[in-house]
């Protein structure tokens, strides 16, 4: 069974829709109001063979992080049923955190003040690995769109929390 690519799922609390993963933010932030938070959108992608057909599987996260003390995250899953070049993921990957951000951003706005938390999306690329060359193309993509980037080592949300689903 394909998972429905518009509901999240949360580790403790199953599947979910937008409004209530908004909900479940603003009830973490409510919970210690005196701390600051960081609210991160990642993505990472992971390619495989099944039945000698090549499908890929994109997972994107939600994560909202009590600086110093724990974090709640919510994911997603696509498949699409082909096996792209490493730069066609690394473009759908940031193009999915992207339309995620589109879409919560403004929820997240009218329901937690903006001055509550900091917003980043991450990016799974690094200066290490074969996609150091798209660095300044996908953080500009990102950037572009008014948001901060992070990349590899501190792009967690992708390469560690949305990782974990792929």
């Amino acid at each position: 069974m394909t998972p429905d690519k518009d509901l999240f799922h949360s580790p403790t609390k199953g599947e979910m829709n937008v409004d209530k993963v908004i909900t479940e933010i603003s009830d973490f932030i409510s919970e210690d109001p005196g701390k600051f938070y960081r609210v991160v959108i990642g993505s990472d992608s992971q390619s495989k063979r099944v039945n000698s057909h090549a499908e890929i599987d994109f997972v994107t996260a939600v994560v909202v992080h009590r600086t110093g003390k724990g974090a709640r995250y919510f994911w997603k899953k696509q498949k699409l049923i082909k096996s792209p070049a490493l730069r066609e993921k690394i473009y759908s990957e940031t193009l999915m955190s992207l339309e995620t951000a589109q879409e919560i951003v403004p929820l997240l706005r009218s329901a937690i003040s903006p001055a509550k938390y900091d917003f980043e999306i991450h990016i799974d690329v690094g200066p290490l690995g074969p996609t150091r060359d798209m660095i300044k193309e996908v953080v500009g993509m990102v950037q572009g769109n008014g948001y901060v980037a992070k990349t590899k080592p501190d792009s967690w949300g992708a390469s560690s929390v949305a990782d974990k689903h792929t």
